[in-house]
Order: structure tokens, then C-alpha cells, then sequence
């Protein structure tokens, strides 16, 4: 089995992305929500809402954050983790998103995070003094302009997977990280033997109405950051964990057909040329439960200079 790219698209760019992103803004907000990522479920009691935190604090814990630090946040969708590193964690965050709508969003929030830090009684207000306000920027990664050696600690979310050049996007990771920075990213992973069914019916669709640039085997994204200059620390398959974050957002589209005629007429619009991704949730859903699809939580560092 060679690394290559299991399902690339050249093509695809940012400006593709980005219109995805705002296409399907309120679906996205409704069905996924601010966070626009997985789950993480330990128990399986957890509810939706403590389980997609839960994703967020593994990744935090494995960051190594101290108040501070500067941390990049690469697709940062609606900036509800960026908010969290800003606040809880004091941390200065430059998030970036390729989605207006998602920017504009972003942006409100953190503002309204800082007016009401503002306007807290004077005996919260030294507390609420600590917390950071995150830096949300519209552009795209590749085109970052962060001096070099800059930042302590780079995050990707379940975003890399749009980059057509993943190469470059390690390349422009290890370049901002300080000697010992950290990277954690959050990858989905195609398995490393797919069906040629899983193939046609699952991945390569996945890719398409996604707009997901596409899939990598594990071994492949190891080969890429090594190659970037960055040491790869750990890596854990956390796939049972996050798969039941699709059956939750298929209830919430179906629910929304059902209750809502706005999901209806967008779906049923061809003008709307995102709608096919309404189909990609059973097709995730199943792609995790064949094994054809993996959620792999990867740590590396760029080593230090000697």
C-alpha cells in the first residue's frame, strides 16, 4: 500500500470552501453546531453538548497551554474553541476561516464576549480582565503572513482535510511553531484498505459534497508532517468515540425536513449547489460504522534548534 492521497482534488480552492461554508451556514450552526466538529463520548451518557467540550479539552490538554501563549487556530468555523482558549485559558488565538458567514460570526461574538467582560460588576471584572480576545481573520492559511518561529502551538480541527496541498499547509505549521511549539490536529482518516464499494459509495462522495480536497490513509499525514520538519509524538484512533455524532446530526436534518419547510426548499433548490450535502451525513454515519472512515487525533512539535 503506497501513502498516496487516497481521493485528491487538484481543483479544489479555498474560494470553493469558503462558499460551502456560507451556503450552508444555518445548517451547519443547527445540525453541527458552533463548534463544527465532532463529539467525544467516554460513557455514552454524555449529552451532545458535553461531548463535543469533551473533544475540545483533549485537544487543549494535549496543546500543553499556559496564559499567554500564542496559539493558531486553522479552520476555525465560528470561533467557539478559539473563544475557549481566549478565555479559559488566556491564551492569545489568531483563528482562521475561508467562510465569510462563519468570519462575521466569529467576530460578533468574540466582540460581545469583550463588551460583556466590560461591563461585568467591578468584583468579576479582575477575573474577566485575564481573558484573552481571540483575533479571527478571513483568509486562507496558506497565505497567513504570521512571522516565522512566532507561535507556541498550532490546532487544526477536522479542517485540514480541504487543504488540496497538505504538504504546503505542514510546511507553512512548522514554519510559525517556535522550537518545542506543539501541533494538535484532528484529522478524518480513510481507512487503510477501503472496498472499492466503500470507495465509490462512501469516501469518494464524502470528498465531493464535502468539499473536502481529500482523504488521507494515517500513514500518509505521518509521512507529510515528518517531512514538514515536525517530530509526530502521538497518534490515537479515537473512531468509536466520535461515530455517534452522525446519527445525532441525521435526527437533527430529519427533524428539521419535518418541522421546518426552509430545510425543504434549500434542499429542493438547485440554485444551491451545496445541497447535496445533506446526503453526506448517512454516508459519514455509515463510513464509520464499515470502518471505511477513522478519526485519528495527531500531536507533533518542531523540534528545537541545536
Amino acid at each position: 500500500m503506497n501513502g498516496a492521497i487516497t481521493f485528491p482534488s487538484s481543483a479544489l480552492s479555498s474560494a470553493d470552501v469558503g462558499l460551502h461554508y456560507d451556503q450552508l451556514d444555518r445548517f451547519y450552526r443547527e445540525i453541527w453546531g458552533e463548534h463544527v466538529h465532532h463529539g467525544l463520548w467516554r460513557t455514552g451518557n454524555e449529552t451532545v453538548e458535553q461531548a463535543t467540550r469533551a473533544l475540545v479539552d483533549v485537544v487543549l490538554a494535549r496543546a500543553q497551554l499556559a496564559p499567554g501563549m500564542s496559539v493558531v487556530d486553522i479552520g476555525c468555523g465560528y470561533g467557539a474553541t478559539a473563544r475557549i482558549l481566549a478565555k479559559e485559558r488566556q491564551v492569545r488565538v489568531t483563528g482562521y476561516t475561508v467562510s465569510a458567514a462563519q468570519f462575521w460570526y466569529a467576530e460578533g461574538q468574540a466582540q460581545a464576549e469583550a463588551k460583556a467582560r466590560a461591563e461585568a460588576p467591578e468584583d468579576e471584572r479582575e477575573e474577566e480582565a485575564k481573558a484573552e480576545v481571540p483575533c479571527i481573520i478571513h483568509g486562507d492559511w496558506l497565505d497567513n503572513k504570521l512571522p516565522s518561529g512566532s507561535q507556541d502551538v498550532v490546532l487544526a480541527i477536522e479542517s485540514m482535510e480541504h487543504f488540496a496541498n497538505k504538504a504546503a499547509m505542514f510546511r507553512e505549521v512548522a514554519r510559525v511553531l517556535k522550537p518545542n511549539g506543539r501541533m494538535v490536529v484532528c484529522a478524518w482518516t480513510a481507512a487503510a484498505e477501503p472496498t472499492e464499494w466503500q470507495r465509490e459509495n462512501l469516501l469518494k462522495p464524502i470528498c465531493r459534497e464535502g468539499r473536502l480536497a481529500g482523504l488521507d490513509r494515517e500513514e500518509r499525514y505521518v509521512e507529510l508532517m515528518t517531512r514538514a520538519g515536525l517530530s509526530v509524538t502521538a497518534r490515537d484512533d479515537v473512531s468509536k468515540r466520535v461515530a455517534r455524532t452522525w446519527p445525532v446530526c441525521v435526527g437533527r436534518l430529519l427533524k428539521g425536513l419535518v418541522t421546518d419547510p426552509r430545510y425543504a426548499r434549500f434542499l429542493l433548490d438547485r440554485r444551491n449547489e451545496n445541497r447535496s450535502f445533506a446526503l453526506s451525513l448517512p454516508r459519514l454515519w455509515l463510513a464509520y460504522r464499515t470502518g471505511a472512515m477513522r478519526y485519528v487525533i495527531y500531536c507533533a512539535c518542531r523540534p528545537p534548534v541545536e
